[in-house]
């Protein structure tokens, strides 16, 4: 929801316009692990805690590209604002080796309280939820010879950007203010599906980015309510494991077999791609629900899902939990274990994966794994009643 007035521009027509200001604008520290803090008002500061506590663990592992692909390579320079914040990213702690996302990207951000934006040093501040996402560029471009792997930073950067100026969910509000007076302090909710259409205009806008495209996958959660919102564009996408089952798994968007729905920039000389399949924003998937203390989100690239079953996922959460550890702890190593699972899947030609399947639906012959991207955002909920009993 949109906050806005009938006499000033809507709250997402202002970012849009302070568009120059807020590029350069960049986050100096790492996204933290666990996200705790105190609620925050407009008006004064409340001692009750966060009903939720959210553990974040990333991992991925990019495949080594060929001789073409490593000739397009043309890295997006470090002292620029999308280099600083792509290093940073990348400088995530994960046990798995290879410091490269390959086409592949991601963002992790907390977003906006009711006064303050979360202070990202040394993991503490106030912040009402946390905001991340996956995009997977779509590796033909290199045909053009266009480098994939700048769309998906630029896209995720840009997603990142907008996602932590806004709310979580609906902030509260004092409604004995008057509305000119509350207006300032309310803010306003950027849902996925909004952040990523404008994430999607900064990158048509962006000069570092000629051409390209991807697939998207955002999520926000809300830690005062548990409400997880996101929104899907493609073949990314996430699960949602309760007690050891899958209770959600978001559907691919395919044109056709292996033709996932994906935003697009087009160079220049548009007119060869005139028969192209074009896809916006307004085309994602958009699913809510509120979470429970325990549920474990996974957000990830077609490169998990084309080589791992979903059963498989839940199994090494499972095997995780039981092995002891912090939450904080147990979260990275799920997400270190199952993209390492998925390398191994992905080399194995003697088991069935999930792309073999699909192909023999279609009435295709594909044999073993797919050589992809493994980029894996995982988030565990807590109670923190629940939480503090531990």
């Amino acid at each position: 929801m949109l906050l806005s007035t009938t006499t000033s521009p809507s709250p997402l027509l202002r970012l849009l316009a302070r568009e120059t200001q807020c590029s350069s604008y960049i986050c100096r520290g790492h996204p933290p692990i666990c996200l705790r803090g105190a609620h925050s008002s407009a008006r004064r500061i409340s001692t009750q805690q966060r009903p939720y506590t959210f553990h974040l663990g990333v991992s991925w592992a990019g495949k080594s590209p060929d001789a073409r692909t490593a000739r397009l390579r043309r890295p997006i320079p470090a002292n620029t604002p999308v280099g600083k914040w792509r290093d940073e990213m990348l400088s995530r702690p994960r046990s798995l080796s290879g410091k490269d996302a390959g086409e592949d990207f991601f963002y992790v951000t907390p977003v906006r309280s009711h006064l303050i934006l979360f202070i990202l040093t040394l993991g503490t501040g106030v912040s009402q939820g946390i905001s991340f996402g996956v995009a997977d560029g779509v590796g033909g471009w290199t045909d053009s010879g266009v480098d994939p792997s700048l769309f998906a930073q630029c896209l995720m950067y840009h997603s990142y950007r907008y996602a932590r100026l806004a709310w979580a969910g609906e902030p509260e509000i004092d409604p004995t203010q008057e509305y000119e007076e509350r207006e300032e302090v309310e803010g306003w909710e950027m849902a996925p599906r909004d952040c990523l259409e404008a994430a999607y205009h900064g990158v048509l806008r962006e000069k570092l980015v000629r051409a390209g495209s991807s697939t998207a996958c955002l999520l926000n959660i809300n830690s005062l309510s548990g409400l997880l919102r996101a929104a899907n564009l493609g073949d990314s996408g996430f699960a949602i494991i309760r007690s050891s089952s899958i209770i959600y798994r978001q559907q691919a968007q395919t044109h056709f077999f292996n033709c996932p729905f994906q935003l697009t920039k087009f160079p220049s000389d548009t007119e060869r791609y005139n028969q192209s399949y074009i896809d916006y924003p307004s085309a994602a998937d958009t699913y809510e629900t509120k979470l429970r203390d325990g549920d474990i989100v996974i957000c990830y690239t077609d490169g998990l899902s084309d080589n791992v079953f979903p059963a498989d996922m839940s199994a090494i959460c499972s095997l995780v939990g039981r092995s002891g550890g912090s939450d904080d702890q147990q979260v990275q190593t799920i997400a270190d274990r199952i993209v390492h699972y998925a390398q191994t899947c992905m080399h194995d030609r003697k088991k069935v994966s999930p792309f073999e399947r699909e192909a023999a639906r279609e009435g295709m012959s594909y044999r073993g794994g797919v050589r992809a991207f493994n980029l894996i955002p995982c988030v565990h909920a807590d109670d923190d009643l629940n939480a503090n009993r531990k």
